[in-house]
Formats: C-alpha cells, structure tokens, sequence
C-alpha cells in the first residue's frame, strides 16, 4: 500500500479515511471497539491481503493454519445486513454481511454472519455461517 492510500476513503466503504478507520487496526495502533469494527477491519485486511491481521484477530481456538489468500480474488463492496450485539460492552456478537467479488471473469456474493467473541478488551472473529 502506497502512502498516499491511506488518505483514500477506507475498503470497507464507512466513509472514513483509510488511516483513521481500519489502517489504524491493521498498523497495531488501535484495536476495534465494537464486533462490526472488526468485521470491517477483517474485510479491508482481505481486500489488501494482510494475512498477519487476520490470523492475529482470529480467535485461537478456531484459527485456521493456513488462510490460502488468492491475489487473483478481488473484493469489491462490503454491505452489513445486521449487526446484533458486539457493542463496547458485549462479550460476544454477531454481524451479517455481504462481500461482493470478482475471481477473474466469476462474480459473486459470500453472505455471511460471523460470530464475534471479546476477551478482555479485544475483539476475536470466532466463526461464521455462509449462506449458499
């Protein structure tokens, strides 16, 4: 990522700017308060291919050995559905959403609600339901 990117308006389309939305979580300068911040730092680590933030912001009992980021997958639009729970003062919390893609000349939809759990003041991905 270049440095000008991060003055650009942040992948998980909040409005914000790169640095002062999901940048700040990527770099280790803030942790996400609330479960939907961390689903939206998720998606733009996807969409930039930060394996390290991923692994590291998954919950240790269910984090996978290998993420298997393909370059050639292309995340393009992030709309959350709902969001239940997951607030400042949760322990645990769901968000549903949909992430949109381009794999080569394929589109597509992954409809998902994530399960989110704290543990003492950092948000964890725990698990998720895809739809078909």
């Amino acid at each position: 990522m270049t440095k000008d990117a991060g003055q650009e308006n942040c992948m998980c389309l909040s409005g914000e700017q790169y640095l002062l939305c999901c940048g700040r979580f990527h770099s280790g300068e803030a942790e996400a308060a609330t479960a939907e911040q961390l689903m939206r730092s998720r998606y733009s680590a996807f969409v930039i291919l930060d394996g390290p933030y991923l692994l590291r912001t998954w919950h240790p009992d269910t984090v996978p050995a290998d993420l298997g980021l393909d370059p050639d997958l292309q995340w393009r639009r992030l709309e959350i559905v709902s969001t239940a729970r997951g607030g400042p003062l949760d322990s645990e919390g769901t968000v549903e959403f949909k992430a949109y893609f381009r794999h080569g000349a394929d589109r597509g939809v992954q409809h998902e609600v994530s399960r989110f759990v704290r543990e003492g003041r950092r948000w964890f991905y725990l698990d998720g339901k895809v739809f078909a």
